[in-house]
């Protein structure tokens, strides 16, 4: 099936360069989200969030329902979609293996990982791989000390001076929203997003084809964005999770992530919705990024010539579980955003499993780049051309030693200690009832565990 549908690509292309005189995919840009769960944006079906650009976006590219990250926090899920490994960085990022094959490449802001809000305070690379670009460009801002109106959600504190706030390390920075005076043009995003314009005006028609990777940190705590946008979600309206009784008392204590309780933030609910305005206001602020960029896009005439992917590196949790952050593997922090828009081929939207590593060989072959050896994702390519089809029938997802495999129906953890999660997604989508003890599901527990130790045989390699 894959030489097949890579045979039908590569006439594809030929036809092309007979009938135009040139190939149609010549340049890639990514960009890339930080802690953007795929669930608040509107062509995922939020019905409240604004995300006019990113949903313009999905109604000209391929949006894949079922995408998931393999890291489950930053620094591993970014490592792992630029080396496509589940884990490690085993051979050549995408970056610089597109520099081996004759493209210019360059990084706006945060693709490896940086310390959000520490290294976009002070300007700092983070733990970027510098071989993967031909040029770099970090984006700072204040975060947090941006003069406006400051909220520590869950201590219930406003209004404290730009000076007297939390610090780096202040384990409550995750819970500060801060509504600030300007339009937003001190904020890393708009920053990224200027410079990528200036670099799209400079490289659009270079003689190197280019691939410009664009990380913006936003949503990513401190919740930083004009207040205007926070007037825009009346906090007293937000719609929030609404967990069921007991609902932590099924999963394993491994499997539980920092909690309402454990946060503080459970003290006061009327915090929980500012938490959720913040983060809807954020999300916005990014798009409008977004926007810029691909209105450059199309004025430079480079639309037709350039394939566009938007993603985030996981999701999070916004109270549902009585959860909040990442770093577990449950649906809201490993399902992702991801939306592939490549010159030649129609819209439409996929339910096909599809992984974030799958993302480097996708990009080799829509570009005419060989796929090194070392990639272990698959092209998606066949899913550009026909959403319908099916590349792999399991995606898994990783958190510091545990690991989660999502199959069609069934999703299903297994944590270092022993102890697991099993639930039924299409009965249970939000994951309310494990199933894992109960002897009348034994026979899919098996069978998921077998799947999931063929997938852990691709981590030793």
């Amino acid at each position: 099936m894959k030489i097949c549908h890579r045979i039908l690509f590569s006439l594809t292309l030929f036809i092309s360069v007979t009938v135009f005189g040139e190939e149609k995919i010549r340049n890639v840009l990514f960009l890339v989200s930080d802690d953007l769960k795929a669930s608040v944006l509107g062509c995922y079906g939020d019905e409240f969030c604004d995300t006019p650009n990113i949903d313009a976006l999905a109604e000209r590219g391929v949006v894949f329902e079922r995408a998931y990250c393999q890291g489950t926090w930053c620094a591993p899920s970014r490592l792992s979609f630029m080396h496509s490994r589940y884990e490690g960085d085993r051979g050549s990022t995408l970056g610089k293996h597109l520099i081996d094959n004759g493209f210019y490449s360059a990084r706006v802001g945060k693709i490896f990982h940086m310390r959000v809000p520490g290294d976009i305070i002070a300007g700092t690379d983070g733990n970027d791989i510098p071989e993967t670009w031909t040029e770099k460009f970090n984006c700072q801002g204040q975060e947090a000390h941006s003069p406006g109106l400051y909220r520590l959600l869950n201590q219930n504190i406003t209004g404290a001076d730009p000076d007297d706030r939390q610090s780096t390390r202040d384990p409550n920075r995750m819970f500060v929203s801060v509504e600030i005076e300007t339009d937003g043009s001190d904020q890393p995003d708009w920053k990224a997003a200027e410079k990528t314009i200036e670099l799209l005006q400079k490289h659009g028609k270079g003689k190197k084809p280019f691939f410009l990777a664009t990380g913006f940190v936003r949503p990513h705590y401190p919740s930083v964005a004009p207040g205007d946008l926070f007037e825009d979600y009346p906090f007293a309206e937000m719609p929030l999770p609404e967990p069921p009784e007991g609902d932590l008392d099924d999963i394993p204590q491994q499997g539980i992530g920092m909690t309402s309780e454990s946060s503080g933030i459970a003290k006061y609910p009327q915090n929980i919705r500012r938490m959720w305005q913040a983060y809807y206001a954020t999300v916005t602020f990014m798009d409008a990024q977004v926007g810029k960029v691909l209105d450059e896009l199309d004025r430079l005439g480079l639309r037709e010539s350039t394939t566009v992917i938007f993603t985030s590196d996981h999701g999070y949790h916004l109270g549902e579980h009585h959860m909040w952050q990442k770093s577990n593997l449950h649906e809201e922090v490993t399902r992702v955003p991801l939306i592939v828009s490549a010159p030649g081929f129609e819209a439409g939207r996929s339910k096909s499993l599809v992984e974030l590593v799958d993302i480097y060989p996708t990009v080799c072959e829509l570009t005419g780049a060989n796929i090194p050896k070392t990639v272990q994702g698959e092209s998606l390519v066949l899913l550009l051309m026909n959403p319908e089809a099916s590349v792999r029938d399991a995606a898994v997802s990783i958190n510091r030693g545990s690991l989660g495999i999502r199959t069609d129906d069934w999703a299903f953890m297994r944590y270092k200690d022993g102890s697991e999660e099993l639930y039924d997604m299409n009965a249970d989508p939000g994951q309310f009832t494990n199933l894992a003890r109960k002897a009348k599901y034994s026979d899919r527990r098996r069978k998921l565990a077998s799947k999931l130790g063929v997938k852990e045989q691709l981590l030793e390699k």
